[in-house]
């Protein structure tokens, strides 16, 4: 089984900017399913339902929800067995607690990490 730790959060202001990482670790067998899953980026800010940010594929392909294209960028260094997201831009809407997992959850969805806090002020 993956484990999965997400860092890079702070406190930043409107414009601002923040890398977050997503490091898998587990058995070879496991980091190697993750490095050819299609991974996700969640948020989920309070009061308020976990939503997909942005996804890729193993072969780079990328998606975007309507709230952050043009501002954020997913990557993933299958070398480092880490994803990234590239945030610039940052609103104070953007604050949220985020996650990483899945592109797409269910049963094969992996254990959810303790996330990194995104604290945007205006």
């Amino acid at each position: 089984q993956v484990q999965l730790v997400e860092s890079g959060g702070g406190l930043v202001q409107t414009g601002g900017s923040l890398r977050l990482s997503c490091a898998a670790s587990g058995s070879i067998f496991a980091v190697s399913a993750f490095n050819i899953a299609a991974m996700g980026w969640y948020r989920q800010a309070p009061g308020k339902q976990r939503e997909l940010l942005a996804s890729i594929t193993r072969t780079a392909s990328t998606n975007y929800a309507d709230s952050v294209k043009g501002r954020f960028t997913i990557s993933r260094d299958i070398a480092e067995n880490t994803m990234y997201l590239q945030m610039n831009s940052l609103k104070p809407e953007d604050t949220a607690v985020y996650y990483c997992n899945r592109a797409s959850l269910g049963p094969n969805s992996y254990p959810w990490g303790r996330g990194t806090q995104v604290t945007v002020s205006s």
